[in-house]
Order: structure tokens, then sequence, then C-alpha cells
């Protein structure tokens, strides 16, 4: 077990390591945009750039080099001027920072001459909050709704849950936030239509909660009914809670000591690697309500093509799709102790 454990965290590593090089070096063969701002801004994140091997810096103009960049106004008879070095070259220095230094870059477009990871741990928490709310709504009320119909199965109860599911879960969440929006915020006023600001009163911030948390768990609640109703129907059809039957079991006592027991097995892991991989948030969702999240800000900074924060929010992102997956493996073997993962035949 413990070897198998090993052995899938390296894969996980090497498939991050992987899809973001290929990330990198693809878009740093883009054209380069110069970033924002006036000519001391631009000063200070080119030497930045430079510091980090980014770019080249002479103080004369060389022809046998890579493209300019940028040339500084002139100052005391001396300017510089600055050139993109290989790709490659900037790769390597890439990793050499990240490993010794933790260094990702600095922002060029989004907040000027700003770290990227500082922009990105300002905006993780607006997620992780905003997702593990959803979670604690989606999980129990998804289990209970699956489990509810299918100890309903084939009655008017099981029909309705069933109806429900396949129409909310057909709707993709920003047509639902646009209608929750539509209703509850421009109609009725109830709620607010955007994600409040930090200087608003408790009573908003929670407010502003209800919809995007709402429509986040909404596809979740669906797929956890369908899954558990799924395997609860075919437990309670089994051989073996017939036998418990007849043994002198009770319907609720078998429902509840053994097909529930045995539901659920395969049932928690996939909820826990769902669990783990709303981490990510939702691009789409946030940047409707305006939530300052790492959905959103994947999608600006890659509009403002600022490469060094898209990579640590592509850092965080995929490191929660490979770890989620792992963390589904693994929860097979100790929720069930029958099961060893990686054991030999």
């Amino acid at each position: 077990m413990a070897k198998y454990v090993i052995k899938r965290l390296i894969l996980a590593f090497v498939t991050t390591f992987i899809i973001l090089s290929i990330s990198y070096v693809l878009c740093k063969l883009l054209p380069f945009d110069r970033p924002i701002g006036g000519d001391q801004q631009q000063i200070a994140y080119f030497d930045k750039q430079y510091s980090l091997g980014y770019v080249a810096r002479f103080e004369v103009e060389r022809d046998d080099y890579g493209p300019l960049l940028y040339k500084s106004p002139l100052e005391r008879g001396r300017r510089n001027y600055y050139y993109q070095v290989p790709v490659l070259k900037q790769y390597t220095s890439w990793l050499k920072n990240i490993c010794t230094k933790w260094d990702w870059g600095y922002s060029k477009s989004f907040q000027p001459n700003v770290s990227a990871s500082v922009i990105i741990m300002s905006r993780v928490g607006y997620s992780i909050k905003l997702n593990f709310f959803s979670a604690i709504l989606s999980v129990p009320l998804g289990i209970l709704l699956g489990i509810w119909a299918a100890l309903k199965k084939n009655t008017m109860t099981d029909h309705t849950i069933s109806t429900l599911v396949m129409v909310f879960i057909s709707v993709p969440n920003f047509v639902l936030i646009s209608f929750m929006l539509r209703i509850f915020a421009y109609r009725l006023n109830w709620l607010p239509s955007t994600w409040p600001t930090d200087t608003a009163s408790a009573g908003t911030k929670v407010l502003g909660y209800i919809i995007p948390v709402f429509c986040l768990s909404v596809g979740s609640i669906c797929s956890y009914c369908r899954y558990v109703r799924a395997e609860l129907c075919e437990i309670l059809e089994s051989d073996f809670l017939l036998l418990a039957r007849t043994k002198g079991l009770t319907r609720k006592q078998a429902i509840v000591r053994h097909a529930l027991k045995n539901a659920m097995v395969p049932i928690f892991p996939w909820i826990l690697g769902e669990i783990i991989g709303l981490l990510s948030g939702s691009m789409i969702l946030e940047s409707l309500y305006g939530i300052p999240g790492i959905g959103k800000l994947f999608i600006t900074v890659l509009n403002y093509k600022d490469f060094d924060i898209l990579f640590v929010d592509m850092a965080i992102l995929t490191t929660i799709s490979t770890v989620s997956g792992v963390v589904l493996d693994l929860s097979y073997g100790f929720i069930d102790p029958r099961i060893r993962m990686g054991a030999k035949k």
C-alpha cells in the first residue's frame, strides 16, 4: 500500500509538471505584450525580469540577439536595452526560480510589479470558502434525496425527484445564476446582484453567498442523488439483503445495517474526490457574480496575457485535479478493508 501511495503521488507530480511545462513553453511562444504603465513601471518590471533570467539587458543596441522588448529613456547619456532570451532558457530560469526561491514571477498588467504568488494567495480564500459552503449543502442533501428516491422506487416521489434531477442537471450553472439574478436580485431585490465588497455589512455578505452557493451546489446535488439512488436500488435487490430479511431483520434494520453501508463504499470515495475538485471553483460563475476568486482571476489574467499569474493559477487547479484523483483511488482502501490498492495478485 505504501509503495502504491508513493507511486501515485509521483505520477501526480509528473503529470502536473508536464502540463505546466507544456503550457509555459506554448504561452512564451506567443508575441510579447509590453507591460501596462509609464516608463518607471516598465523599467522596474524589466529589471525584475532581468534579475530572474527571463530577459537580457545591454547598454548598447544589439542586432545579433533576440527581439528587442523595450529600451529605457535616455538618462545621463545612457539607456538600457532589454531583449527576449530564448524560450528554453526562460523555462530553465523559471524552474530554477521556483525550486530555489519559490518565485513565480511578477504581474505585468493586472497588478503591475506585484508578485504573482501574492496575488493568488489574496484570492484563493474566496474560492475555498465558496466551495466549502457548497459542499456542506450539496453532500447531505444529495445523499438524502438519493436515499429517499431509492426507498420510494417507482412511486410518485421517485418520479418527481428523478424528473427534477434530470431538469436541473441539464441546466448549466451560468444559465441558472443568470435566472437567479434576474428574479431574486433585479426583480424582487431580495439578494445582492453582485459579490459584496469587503466593507459591506455582515448581513449583506451572508446574503451574497446564497446565489453562488446554490448555483454551484445544484449540479453536485443532482449527481450525488443519481449515484446514490442507482447504487442503493441495486443493493436493495441483491441476494444478501434478501438473506438478511429471511434471518429476521426488519426492512429498516436491513437497510440501515447492510444496504446503506454497502452502498456508501463506492459513493464516499467519489464524493471525497468531488469535494476536493470543487476547490478549483467555477470560472464562469465567479466571473458572472464578480467573485474575486481564482476562477475569475484565471479568465482575467488570460485576457491580460499576464502569464506569470496564469501559471500559478494553473498550478493550483492542476494540482487539485491530480490530487483529487489520487485521493479517490486511495480512499477505497480506507473505507473498505477488503480493498488493497497496489496489492499483488
